[in-house]
This record gives structure tokens, sequence and C-alpha cells, in this order.
């Protein structure tokens, strides 16, 4: 009875929070929801796909700049840990059915530092590099994804740091991230990739 209840009670939630809040992103599709997001900047510019969710403590940040504007878009059926950060401001671009753990950070962006005369703090942001996300795509605890992408079905194992692109079909670990794994068509078997 109480698993019942605790349904129903989610299905209104997700069916008000849809109400409430379609008219405040650019796109947010049908039973996509927040569990008490943190923050929520320049949501005009952000497109969520349906069904897909944050849980407590989300935070995405989608505004441009040098007079660009910026995109955050997320695809359908995908699923954030709690306290993801999201952050674009040139254009970060998150396929469908993608599954983060807690803590995630992905940005386009960097702090610039090149003054030595000002604390970082005071530089601009910089655009880095597009961010793209691959459909299927698992993205393990504490991870950092910056001015990088990641392929379709890859997977970022705890802690990592990217900074370079992983292609589709790939396991990465480490600081800086690297391929350990890649699946093989043609033996339809996932195969360890060599340390040169």
């Amino acid at each position: 009875m109480l698993k019942l209840v605790g349904r129903i009670y989610q299905k209104i939630f997700r069916i008000l929070f849809w109400i409430t809040q379609k008219n405040i992103f650019k796109t947010l599709g049908r039973g996509a929801y927040f569990i008490r997001p943190f923050r929520i900047d320049g949501a005009a510019n952000i497109n969520i796909g349906e069904g897909t969710s944050f849980q407590r403590g989300a935070w995405l940040y989608c505004c441009g700049v040098n007079n660009q504007q910026a995109t955050l878009s997320i695809g359908k059926g995908s699923v954030f840990g709690y306290n993801n950060h999201i952050t674009s401001v040139g254009e970060v671009l998150i396929g469908s059915h993608v599954l983060t753990a807690n803590n995630v950070y992905i940005s386009d962006n960097i702090h610039g530092y090149e003054d030595i005369l000002l604390p970082i703090i005071k530089q601009p942001v910089q655009f880095k590099r597009h961010v793209q996300i691959g459909t299927g795509a698992w993205i393990g605890e504490n991870v950092c994804i910056i001015g990088a992408s990641v392929g379709r079905n890859s997977v970022i194992g705890a802690n990592a740091v990217v900074t370079s692109d992983i292609p589709d079909y790939s396991i990465a670990v480490g600081i800086p991230a690297r391929v350990i794994k890649k699946y093989d068509a043609v033996l339809n078997i996932w195969v360890t990739v060599g340390n040169d």
C-alpha cells in the first residue's frame, strides 16, 4: 500500500512540476523533473527532454560570454545524480539515456588565469570547447568533464578528469582520463587497450 501511495505521489509531483516549470525553460519535456535543485541560471536557453530527472542539488548554468548565446540541451530519459553541476557558456549537448552518479561536473569553459596581477576570480570566464556527451553514456562519481566530449555508450570511471575526447564504446579512467577498454565490433567483446 505504501509503495502505491509513493508512486501516486511521484506521478502527481512530476505532473505539477512540469505544469509549473515548462514555461521557464526553452523546452521541458513531459515527465522531466528536478528534486530540489540548488540553482538554475539561464533556463530560457536550456532544453530538457522528456522523462529526464535530476536528484537534489543540481546546478545548471547556461549564460553566454563574449556576446554569444549559450545552449544546454539534454535528451530524453537521462538520470542525473545528486549535486551535478553543468555549465555552458557556449554549447553543451547531452544525449538521451545518459546516467550520471553524484557530484559530476560538466563544463565547456575555464577561468582565465593569464594576468598574474589579478586574482583569478576577477579574470574572465573563457569558452574552452564544445562538449557533447553521447547517448547511453555512464559518468561515474566525482567525474569532471571540461571542454571535452564523451562518446556513445562510453563509461567514465569514478574520480576521472576528462580533458580530451573519449570515443564511442570506450571505458576511460584516471587523471587525465585515458581509455583502458574499447568495444571490438568484429569480436563482439570489450578489449583491454595496452599502455604504450
